[in-house]
């Protein structure tokens, strides 16, 4: 999730434990849900200390609460010189709790999308994701937007009593939404295991999901996904490409199969998204051989898909690629 998000959710989790008689703490809080982010200023450290990474060990209970317990005494300095001498008033107990709520505010909500964080770190390698939400979604970052719009508005204009309903309403919507996504995720998991596929990818209407699986062969390699909404069941067919895992078969490609396999892995060379994520291809045959765009089933927006546009040459099999955002079935435009 985005920075701005995690903030609010820090803001607003601290604002339901503390109220406007704590805001010292709310405000600990919402700094509290950005600081594991901070972690990609360890970006050079993270090669030779893995994890330093992003989204590694900062990501996890032991890293939040090292974060805390560092925090309670420095970050009461900061709001005080920034924000004014009340803001450093209360006890560095507190304040550690402030912090450390936000901070699993923050593991709590990236868990959810399809980027995994190692929730036990150091003591589990295990990492963990809950394919609950997606990491672009619409409708979460217009809430966010809506919400600090809110807030800068309401800022000396409104009663004291309209600002405390204002964010104790968002806050509840921010729960009901996480409610709704969680439990729409675990309907989705039991028709998901039904149907026989492998994962859940949700979209961006918490109703909405892709179910995918992935089998392979000696030969092959088959990737399918459907399509599915909770209350009407499979939107579509089952789609499927088929990918021959012998990339270098007899000259010129004249199939469709061919142009498959030979753009598989210069397609996940030029897009590390493709990798990370769940991939299926579009294909058709063009003057001179065929264009196939390999795109990530999860990293979609409006119905976009980030992914690798890939030509292969058919006398020569030679693959060029480039990078594109585009509708699956219009990127050929």
């Amino acid at each position: 999730m985005d920075p701005f998000s995690h903030i609010l959710l820090g803001y607003l989790l601290g604002f339901g434990v503390w109220g406007p008689g704590g805001l010292q703490y709310v405000v600990a809080a919402a700094i509290g849900g950005g600081l594991p982010d901070a972690d990609v200023a360890l970006y050079p450290l993270s090669k030779r200390f893995p994890l330093l990474r992003h989204r590694g060990i900062s990501h996890s209970i032991v890293g939040v609460t090292v974060i805390a317990a560092v925090g309670c005494l420095v970050v009461p300095d900061a709001m005080a010189w920034g924000l004014g001498p009340s803001f450093s008033s209360g006890t560095p107990a507190a304040f550690f709790l402030a912090l450390e709520v936000g901070g699993l505010s923050h593991v709590f909500l990236d868990s959810l999308d399809h980027w995994s964080v190692p929730i036990f770190a150091p003591f589990s390698p295990k990492e963990y994701k809950f394919d609950v939400d997606r990491i672009m979604n619409v409708g979460s970052m217009a809430f966010t937007v809506l919400a600090y719009g809110l807030m800068i508005y309401e800022r000396g204009r409104v009663s004291q009593g309209i600002w405390v309903a204002t964010t104790y309403l968002l806050l509840a919507l921010a729960l009901v939404y996480f409610i709704l996504r969680i439990l729409g995720r675990w309907r989705a998991g039991v028709a998901q295991h039904r149907a026989g596929f492998s994962a859940v990818i949700p979209q961006g209407n918490p109703l909405s999901f892709v179910f995918f699986r992935e089998r392979e062969t000696e030969s092959t390699r088959t990737l399918e996904f459907l399509p599915y909404h909770l209350l009407q069941g499979p939107r579509s067919a089952v789609r499927s490409v088929e990918v021959p895992l012998t990339p270098s078969g007899p000259l010129p490609v004249l199939e469709e199969r061919q142009a498959l396999a030979r753009s598989y892995g210069p397609a996940f060379t030029a897009s590390w998204i493709l990798g990370e994520t769940h991939p299926f291809a579009a294909i058709r045959p063009v003057p001179g051989g065929f264009d196939v765009f390999w795109y990530s089933l999860e990293m979609t927006f409006w119905g976009r898909a980030a992914g690798v546009l890939a030509h292969v040459e058919a006398a020569t099999g030679r693959v060029t690629t480039r990078s594109r955002w585009s509708v699956p079935h219009k990127a050929f435009d």
